[in-house]
């Protein structure tokens, strides 16, 4: 692991999630290549994008025909002013402007065979047959990969010939498996037991590989095949010559290369092998017949067949007919209902269309450049015919879908003029400005969301734009680092499309911001798509939906996987959040496992942030605590306050060089002294009362680490706790290393360091008492008047930040406490990666979820009420696998004559005078039968059936708005429409949950028209 200059960080720093998924190997392979693209319309357009985010070395451009009205409905490169011209001489210039690091081409011949020699990828999107077949057949024979994709309409296809034997280096998305050694055997087979061996995932057969081994050096670096015993334990090769085995190493998983072999597109073609699930093939062969039946068709009359048209669709049933069964295929009769719609919207241009199959397609292309991932094997349909509405009552008419001349017309030979109006005139309320969030909006910018009337986007994002977001977030560009993500996102998305009406806000969305995003803002909104990055905030968001019955998109990303969800009011259930993620990663480790026994590199990453916290931030907080509060407390309350930081609490820092004595000061503290005193209270040859060795699994027996100036990491930790010591107290700091290592080799060695002590209940050690000496405190006041006299700031921690040491200082602290743990370290960046709980993300992940979501506003706006219309979504694009089902109904409650679901709740409103508590209470009873028990507004209780009669009383007679006010202390904002209040009542079940009631402060004033009342059943 190495620390570095913030200027040697940059392309880590740009790629870092991505380093994160692909890994090193793969990221090189990918900077190195060379890609040609032919076709630029809106698939194009996605799979460019795509690829020079992720950093491919060189893309060649290819597309000679002139952009038309109908590509700017999904070819956001292109704009009114450049019909007429290449699209791809259109596109250069911006294409590039994505990633410097990136050459970016055109080529405006024809696409010969000596060019495609040059070019380890050719890509072929919306090309004609004959093309695909010309080029395809090359590059089989010539070893150059091969890829092509389709779109027409709510339809995709996707192809992929990486040759006779292609080696895929790493199939899989998982990392390697990895485990900490505690024994090997010399022997004939030697015999290998890990630390976890309850809990390791070897399996036989795997290769593995060894480093950090102690003693038995020789299989350091060796390559070996394991079998798992039943104890759990791996058998290796013979180990009876080498060295005796000492302590410590690792033994980490070899992936597997894998050969796959492809046929020629002319060979698929009629013998196609399909990546759909069994049940899904079927229609998978139909909609390749109906491709070919499209070609044949566009072939003979020199265009698409018209939108919505009859006789050109039945033609192309017609020519699918005739076409017959594939070889190789069971005589399935044709799907002619699902080739007729095909044909029927086929010559639209969709932008979520093109977002998911150029995503998946430029994922493709990056798996045949690094080896990572298995490729598709070889055909991928997919098809979002559902988007069309099935009452066959609002079908688009062949006029409503022809051209108008504008930049829709791909769109509405789709779904009509009448159905853009109503995308014009929606308010959409985006959650989130990220790397989904960007996405999304571009999306809505070519869909023409919101861009007329009362139509509009808000988009709402507190975050500022880093660097290592410009490798996924296609709005922002390197002149935008540290610029607000929502305003450049809304700039950006308003370039891409003029008449977009969208409106940034940079205020946190969560409960302290009601009185912005409240009932006001949320009337004027007709659905929400979130973009967030945490449980935590998708739930409060589907919160606020469910309460003001507004429809939600929501998608999220994990590497390669990704997914995206519909919530509709009275038609799917609401928003629930995984199980797991309820689970806070605070209580993942037990603290006495963090200080003293840690056993993986997360272990040491988090006592390495805990560091952090507690020396530079928490030690300043605590002495400005004790500073203004030393005379309202006894002796012993200051000592216990002062007792964690007294390490602290020494001569205050005059010079860069004070600093540099209290850094090496602390390492020589956490790094020897505190190792040393653990091993006298548990010395490695301690045993518990039932013989078993106190240094077992998981717990490794440390061992001290002794300073030395001219080891990296050692020279790293002090010059980064140096300079943020320099930091606290406001004085300068230094980044010269060669000064650094001279300073320290000349400066005495530290005396005796300040040690917190071993103390742990459950190791039934004897807790530090703190005994009050009047003499101390009185000590403490005097050094607590200087420590006050100058600058005195705590530090927040901040990852992102390369020039402030912050995780510098962790990513060395943790490396150092893994060596005296002999636990494996990580890099910096993956140090990075586990303390800022990064998301690794993609940007062809996130492309594609966003598309997905897109398909769903469709049905949203279009006003969908059937369950069936609606698709919830996952996609893995290491694996291959892309699938959509319908949600769940909203689950039914029933309690004695009422039934309701999760979208109902009960109105009552507040009336004129405003009604009391007792006429509420009453109100409930004799219309819905419910004899209230208990009445919550939020955490605080306004009554119950089990306090005095007296305090009944009291809260009985007031008006339920002063009651609110008395009990909390809060005023309803004057635009707040209703107060939520939740109850309980005489003979619910435990599993009961009780509508919200809503006590309407303004008559009719719900938060929503389409709120029912509760149904009897």
């Amino acid at each position: 692991m190495d620390i570095q200059e913030p200027s040697k960080l940059l392309d880590e720093e740009l790629y870092s999630r991505q380093l994160y998924v692909l890994g090193s190997a793969a990221m090189g392979r990918i900077q190195e290549a060379k890609v040609l693209l032919s076709g630029l319309q809106g698939l194009g357009a996605e799979v460019a994008k795509n690829l020079v985010l992720m950093g491919v070395g060189s893309l060649t451009l290819h597309d000679p025909h002139p952009a038309c009205w109908s590509d700017l409905s999904a070819q956001f490169f292109l704009s009114e002013q450049d019909l007429g011209r290449s699209r791809a001489e259109a596109s250069q210039e911006l294409v590039a402007q994505l990633n410097g690091a990136v050459q970016v081409n055109v080529h405006t011949g024809s696409i010969t065979e000596d060019l495609l020699q040059e070019y380890q990828v050719v890509v072929l999107t919306n090309s004609e047959l004959e093309e695909q077949l010309r080029v395809g057949s090359f590059c089989h024979q010539h070893g150059v990969c091969f890829v092509m994709a389709n779109t027409q309409g709510l339809v995709g296809q996707l192809f992929c010939d990486f040759g006779n034997d292609f080696t895929v280096q790493d199939p899989t998305e998982a990392e390697p498996l990895r485990a900490t050694i505690q024994h090997i055997s010399q022997g004939s087979p030697g015999v290998v037991t890990l630390r976890d061996a309850d809990v390791h995932n070897f399996q036989d057969g795997d290769l593995v590989t060894f480093s950090g081994i102690k003693g038995m050096v020789e299989l350091n670096g060796c390559t070996q095949s394991i079998c798992i015993q039943e104890d759990r334990t791996l058998e290796i090769g013979d180990t009876t010559t080498f060295s005796q085995y000492l302590c410590g190493g690792t033994v980490t998983e070899v992936k597997k290369p894998k050969i796959v072999s492809h046929e020629s597109l002319a060979t698929a073609l009629l013998h196609p092998r399909v990546v759909q699930s069994s049940q899904e093939v079927h229609r998978a062969h139909c909609l390749h017949q109906a491709f070919r039946a499209l070609h044949q068709f566009q072939s003979g009359h020199g265009y698409l067949p018209k939108p919505w048209h009859p006789g050109d669709a039945e033609a192309v049933v017609r020519l699918a007919r005739e076409l017959g069964p594939l070889q190789g295929t069971q005589e399935e009769p044709l799907d002619e209902d699902l080739v007729r719609a095909v044909a029927l919207c086929s010559a639209g241009d969709l932008s979520p269309m093109a977002a998911i199959l150029g995503a998946v397609t430029a994922q493709e292309v990056l798996k045949a450049i690094s080896g990572k991932f298995m490729p598709l094997d070889q055909w991928l349909y997919f098809d979002a015919l559902d988007c069309i509405p099935k009452d066959g009552k609002t079908v688009p008419s062949p006029e409503d879908c022809a051209p108008r001349g504008c930049r829709y017309d791909g769109q509405i030979a789709v779904f009509g003029a009448d159905f853009q109006e109503k995308l014009s005139c929606q308010h959409y309320f985006l959650v989130g400005a990220g790397a989904i969030g960007c996405e999304l909006l571009k999306g809505f910018a070519l869909m023409g969301l919101g861009t007329s009337g009362r139509g509009c986007i808000t988009v709402a994002d507190m975050d500022h734009i880093e660097r290592s977001n410009l490798s996924r977030q296609f709005l922002f560009r390197p002149w935008d680092i540290g610029r607000s993500k929502a305003k450049v996102a809304a700039e950006a998305a308003s370039r891409l499309n003029r008449g977009l009406q969208v409106t940034p806000l940079t205020h946190t969305l969560d409960s302290t911001t009601e009185n912005i995003y409240g009932d006001s803002f949320f009337s004027h909104v007709d659905g929400v798509a979130a973009a967030l990055d945490s449980f935590q905030a998708r739930r409060y968001v589907a919160a606020r939906c469910t309460h003001y019955l507004k429809p939600l998109l929501e998608a999220g990303t994990l590497g390669t996987q990704g997914s995206a969800s519909v919530f509709i009011p009275n038609v799917t259930e609401v928003y629930k959040a995984p199980a797991s993620a309820a689970v806070s990663k605070d209580d993942a480790n037990p603290v006495c496992t963090v200080r003293f026994f840690p056993s993986t590199v997360e272990h040491t990453l988090e006592w390495a942030r805990n560091q952090f916290e507690g020396l530079f931030r928490l030690s300043v907080e605590t002495i400005k605590q004790a500073s203004t509060s030393l005379t309202d407390m006894d002796g012993s309350q200051v000592l216990t306050l002062l007792q964690p930081v007294l390490g602290v609490l020494r001569e205050r820092p005059q010079t860069w060089q004070d600093c540099v004595v209290w850094a090496r000061g602390h390492w020589q503290l956490c790094f020897h002294d505190s190792i040393m005193q653990l091993l006298r209270y548990f010395p490695p040859e301690k045993v518990l009362e039932d013989g078993t060795p106190f240094w077992s699994s998981p717990k490794q027996c440390p061992q001290p680490l002794e300073f030395d100036a001219n080891q990296d990491m050692h020279l790293f930790y002090v010059l980064a706790a140096a300079n943020l010591y320099a930091q606290m107290h406001g004085l300068s700091g230094s980044r010269d290393q060669t000064a650094l290592r001279e300073l320290l080799k000349s400066l005495p060695l530290p005396g005796p360091q300040h040690l917190a002590p071993v103390s742990s209940s459950d190791l039934e050690l004897a807790q530090a008492s703190t005994k009050f000496d009047p003499e101390q405190l009185e000590e403490l006041q005097k050094i607590l008047e200087v420590w006050n006299k100058g600058p005195l700031e705590p530090l927040l921690f901040e990852k992102d930040d390369d020039s402030n040491f912050h995780m510098d200082f962790v990513a060395a602290a943790a490396s150092l406490r893994a060596q005296n743990y002999e636990i494996q370290p990580v890099s910096r960046a993956q140090s990075k990666q586990i303390v800022g709980q990064i998301i690794p993300a993609i940007a062809t992940t996130t492309a594609a979820v966003a598309g997905l979501m897109g398909l769903e506003l469709y049905k949203v706006v279009s006003g969908q009420t059937s369950l069936g219309a609606y698709r919830h979504s996952y996609l893995h694009l290491a694996e291959n696998r892309l699938n959509r089902w319908v949600p769940y109904a909203p689950a039914f409650q029933m309690f004695h004559h009422l039934t309701w679901t999760c979208w109902d709740r009960l109105k009552v409103p507040a009336g004129k005078p405003e009604r009391t508590l007792a006429s509420l209470l009453a109100h409930l009873q004799e219309k819905h039968g419910l004899q209230v028990r208990m009445l919550l507004y939020g955490r605080a209780m306004l009554y119950s059936v089990r306090w005095s009669p007296d305090k009944q009383a009291q809260h009985l007679s007031l008006k339920v708005t002063e009651l609110v006010h008395r009990v909390t202390g809060q005023v309803p904002e004057p635009t707040q429409q209703v107060l939520v209040l939740e109850l309980s009542c005489e003979g619910e079940e435990e599993d009961t949950a009780f509508p919200p009631l809503h006590y309407e402060l303004r008559q009719g004033s719900s938060p929503s028209d389409s709120t029912k009342p509760i149904p009897a059943c």
